[in-house]
């Protein structure tokens, strides 16, 4: 855990394999998820158990055939009793294994899907409850590739263990009985000594060249997040002709890819073939012992061919021990990514029992010597300095000033992204840190300066302002910041796509937009951050009319460069390197000749 106000590691995956204790943490996290369908996990076991004595049941049940054989040639009763007692016997258990293995599937199907779908749900509502701070410093293509394979690895793990490890364990259990028992101790020892022998060097390999599949699954993230930044920043590259510069680098990426994955499927290679020599040599030792036997008379042919189906079923899903074990071990990492993920503190959070916030229609905002930096530590830049300011209940307040001084901060801190390190914010005289960040983001709307849509219909994009709202209600906010006809003019209308972060609208379109799905809300407090700097000067100063229009009444913060936008504002906020060195009314404000009356001057002459 980091503490609050220091930078976020991005959560790409990490380099080292989690410690056998961590194991088992993980197991114990995703216990309870499963343990919501606990009566579906104990028949899921009572049908593996059932189906594994079926199983085990098969050799025995040849052996009795083998040893029944005892008819002479051309005596009828071979003809009618050993041809149907094979095909009723051998059938049924064949079926009863297939039926109880399928049962076992069907019945656990929903506890595994489950827990996945409420793990992945988690985490997803977690990532939208963590910080600006987080996701400006993620790397996106990596952590979701983490929280995919996080996913994928619960149905994995599930799958592995308990339809793969816990069933051969039990059929070892019962062979095991049936050796010991049935004939001298020797095919037991034999029996443990191989299956030690043959575990123990799969866990030791597999563990040496499960660093080459680490690596393989950080390179694999390494390039798919490359590829997603790349991709995202499509534009960019053409402005700069920087294709063949990116793909070298997703090259490079994936070539590091080749080589782990080269090593991984050597060191596979030498896996299996260590294997295969050691159920060899077990198989070999089974057999003299069971041969041996035959031929002094203390076990019967019966009994040979029952030691045979009895290994040959044990080595079977042996065989595939190390691809398990290693799947398992990396399910386990995935998931504890996943995990970590989840368990990453909140920098922002609600203090205990806080209530939702009381507004009214119009609510006074107070910012009361706010100090603030990014970075709190010794080393980080301060960008607010004491900045006190009122924006009295339904006025506008606008606030001026250079890039860099401190402006957009405002709108950052009153949504609660952040929170002071010194002073108070307060909305209708109550501090939006004792109340809920739900509830004070519900009483705001903005239009930001970078408006980014979603991937989705121009409909789905003004409509997100207020989810459930009718296509009357879309269509008048979409009037109201002068997109309608627009839109109306296109071949979709209201369907139609605006692509990727809205790329297939221009600067303006996007920007009408978003103060159309921020009309569409409709909140007590609006904050326009630069709302009109993508629009010509026509629809600049009808767009303007509109947002007075839907300022009225409401308390309003306006963030602008341009200063003809701010000219009707109740008061006037000259900010700069975090200060505020002039306020007043605009014509104030030029009778001062300060420096407001010098950035109109500038302004006026530019124009």
């Amino acid at each position: 855990m980091r503490r609050s106000g220091e930078p976020a590691p991005p959560p790409s995956s990490a380099a080292t394999a989690p410690p056998r204790s961590q194991d088992w943490q993980t197991l114990a996290r995703l216990f309870p998820y499963l343990w919501q369908y606990k009566w579906r996990v104990l028949a899921a076991l009572l049908f593996m158990v059932g189906a594994k004595a079926a199983n085990v049941g098969v050799p025995v049940l040849l052996k009795n055939l083998v040893d029944a054989l005892s008819f002479k040639p051309g005596d009828p009763q071979a003809v009618l009793v050993v041809p149907v007692a094979l095909l009723l016997a051998y059938g049924g258990l064949r079926l009863s294994t297939s039926l109880f293995t399928e049962l076992r599937e069907l019945v656990f199907a929903k506890a595994t899907q489950g827990a996945a779908r409420s793990i992945a749900l988690q985490t997803f509502e977690h990532l939208h409850a963590l910080s600006l701070r987080f996701h400006l410093e993620r790397q996106t293509g990596g952590m979701t590739r983490d929280i995919e394979r996080g996913v994928r690895g619960i149905e994995s793990l599930i799958s592995y263990s308990l339809y793969s490890i816990v069933p051969t364990l039990i059929e070892v259990t019962l062979v095991l009985s049936i050796l010991a028992i049935k004939f001298d101790v020797w095919f037991a020892w034999i029996t443990v000594a191989a299956l030690a022998v043959y575990i123990s060097f799969t866990v030791l390999v597999t563990e040496w060249r499960t660093q080459y599949r680490r690596q393989a699954n950080e390179f694999d993230s390494a390039a798919h997040t490359r590829a997603v930044d790349s991709l995202l920043n499509y534009e960019t590259v053409k402005y700069f002709n920087n294709e063949r510069f990116e793909a070298g680098r997703y090259d490079e990426s994936l070539e590091r890819l080749r080589r782990a994955r080269l090593k991984a499927q050597t060191t596979l290679s030498l896996l299996n073939t260590g294997q295969q020599l050691i159920i060899a040599i077990g198989l070999v030792a089974m057999l003299w012992r069971a041969t041996q036997g035959v031929v002094d008379g203390r076990m019967t042919l019966g009994d040979l061919v029952m030691v045979n189906a009895f290994m040959i079923q044990l080595y079977v899903p042996l065989n595939f021990l190390g691809v398990i074990y290693r799947e398992i071990k990396q399910s386990l990492t995935d998931l504890d990514k996943m995990f970590t993920l989840m368990a990453r503190e909140r920098e922002i959070a609600d203090t205990p029992g806080a209530q939702p916030l009381q507004t009214g229609d119009a609510p006074e905002l107070r910012f009361e010597n706010v100090v603030f930096a990014y970075d709190p530590g010794p080393q980080g830049r301060p960008i607010l300095r004491g900045v006190s300011l009122v924006i009295p209940a339904g006025k506008t307040v606008a606030v001026v000033g250079p890039s860099g001084s401190g402006k957009s901060t405002l709108a950052r801190l009153l949504y609660r992204f952040y929170d002071v390190q010194q002073g108070r914010i307060t909305i209708a005289g109550q501090d939006i840190r004792q109340v809920t960040q739900a509830s004070v983001r519900q009483a705001i709307g903005i239009v930001p300066q970078d408006t980014v849509l979603f991937n989705d219909t121009v409909a789905y994009n003004i409509a997100y302002g207020h989810p459930g709202s009718d296509q009357a209600e879309v269509e008048a906010a979409a009037r109201a910041a002068r997109i309608h006809d627009f839109i109306a003019a296109s071949p979709a209308g209201y369907q139609t796509l605006v692509g990727e972060r809205g790329l297939k609208l221009s600067g303006g379109e996007k920007q009408r937009v978003a103060i159309a799905r921020t009309l569409l809300k409709n909140p007590p407090i609006l904050i326009f951050d630069e709302a009109t700097s993508a629009l010509d000067s026509a629809n600049e100063r009808a767009i303007q009319a509109e947002l007075q229009t839907a300022a009225r009444n409401k308390t309003s913060l306006v963030i602008a460069h341009r200063l003809s936008t701010v000219v009707d504002a109740h008061e006037i906020l000259v900010m700069e390197a975090g200060e505020i060195i002039e306020r007043g009314t605009h014509a104030e404000l030029l009778a001062r000749q300060g420096r407001y009356a010098r950035m109109w001057a500038l302004q006026q002459s530019g124009e």
